[in-house]
């Protein structure tokens, strides 16, 4: 289950891309959750992921 909170997710998400998947595309595959919702909804305040980086930034 991943955070409903957008802050609280920016936080999730970035940890779990940063410790272990190297990709949102794989992070979101594995855990079957929504690519897209989840761009949206970080970007809704204000971060973008960076696939360079591997993080929303």
């Amino acid at each position: 289950m991943i955070p409903n909170d957008p802050y609280m997710l920016f936080s999730y998400i970035n940890t779990k891309l940063r410790d272990e998947y190297d990709s949102l595309e794989s992070l979101c595959l594995d855990l079957d959750i929504s690519m897209d919702e989840i761009i949206d909804k970080l970007k809704s305040i204000g971060y973008t992921y960076n696939s360079d980086l591997n993080k929303f930034i």
